[in-house]
């Protein structure tokens, strides 16, 4: 039998050759300093050769190492690739969906249901990573972005939806206010045809007080709904700011106040009753949803299913 060269020591040789430092090498591979140089130095007794020689701080390849390169990085490449390309195959039908919380928990979770019946065979694991990252190296197939696209100008990207701003409030609040009013106010509270669509936000604001989201990409959603229904933004008060929408709509459904988020985060909280939407929809200049993959992962057979079925879920609203 032909002796065997360590896979591990042929690792470490290109990586060295290639990064010229045991050091950063050793970071490529996450292991010690001392793994890499104990590997170079079982390689070359192995060989009977030098392989490296040293120039100041880094290494390079001398005229042995070069020609034992030239022969050992493309294999090496190939074994990568062809374990690649079998681990795809093997977890082809799981994937890692990396969203904001808040949509996890109010939009993700109450849909999961759907999905599954949808494409029962695809296994969708979610993340919560903040902020731009990259997917490769965090593991991540695919993202659901509320924003702008602007810093993922390497990857696919593309717009599933609109986002639409409401207000909303606990109904609870709904009935406080009819008790509070006159018998016409009241007929005008339960008509929804009715002319003056600035009464009912007006006449909640001034009966309750306003729920705020304070995360960056909120800060702007009372002024928008506000000038588009022609309603007076109202002031933040103490102990109802929040940083996270999914504080502030846990706020609203504990009848607290009244709440501009998305609409697609409380769908399923309107659904079930524990929140009621007042006045329209608005379109929110400021941001949409958006689909972001790496452009190769369009070939992947579960991440088309998977936007197949986003786009039908984000068309439908």
């Amino acid at each position: 039998m032909r002796k065997r060269v360590p896979l591990k020591s042929i690792y470490a040789f290109v990586a060295v050759a290639e990064l010229g430092s045991m050091s950063e090498a050793a970071q490529h591979l996450s292991v010690s300093h001392s793994a890499v140089s104990q590997a170079i130095k079982s390689l070359e007794t192995q060989l009977g050769v030098v392989l490296f020689r040293r120039v100041g701080r880094r290494v390079e390849l001398n005229a042995q190492g070069r020609k034992y390169y030239r022969k050992v990085a493309p294999a090496l490449t190939q074994i990568v690739e062809a374990s690649e390309s079998i681990a795809r195959q093997t977890h082809s039908h799981r994937l890692t969906v990396n969203m904001v919380h808040s949509l996890a928990l109010h939009w993700w979770i109450p849909n999961v249901a759907e999905f599954q019946a949808y494409a029962p065979h695809i296994d969708v694991r979610i993340s919560n990573i903040l902020g731009v990252f990259d997917l490769d190296l965090e593991g991540v197939d695919v993202a659901l972005l509320h924003g702008l696209p602007d810093e993922w100008q390497g990857d696919y990207c593309e717009k599933l939806g609109d986002d639409a701003l409401i207000m909303v409030c606990s109904p609870h609040l709904l009935e406080g206010l009819k008790n509070t009013v006159s018998d016409d106010e009241r007929g005008v509270i339960q008509d929804d045809t009715q002319q003056d669509k600035a009464f009912l936000p007006t006449a909640l604001l001034a009966q309750y007080p306003a729920i705020f989201a304070t995360h960056p990409r909120r800060q702007k959603d009372w002024e928008v709904w506000c000038q588009a229904h022609g309603v007076a933004v109202p002031k933040q008060q103490k102990n109802l700011s929040f940083h996270a929408s999914i504080h502030a709509v846990q706020a609203a459904i504990r009848r607290l106040g009244v709440l501009i988020t998305h609409q697609q985060f409380v769908k399923d909280d309107i659904k079930h009753g524990m929140l009621v939407q007042v006045g329209e929809a608005v379109l929110n200049p400021h941001q949409a949803f958006y689909w972001i993959c790496a452009k190769e992962k369009l070939k992947d057979e579960g991440v088309l299913t998977l936007r197949h079925w986003l786009r039908e879920q984000f068309q439908a609203q």
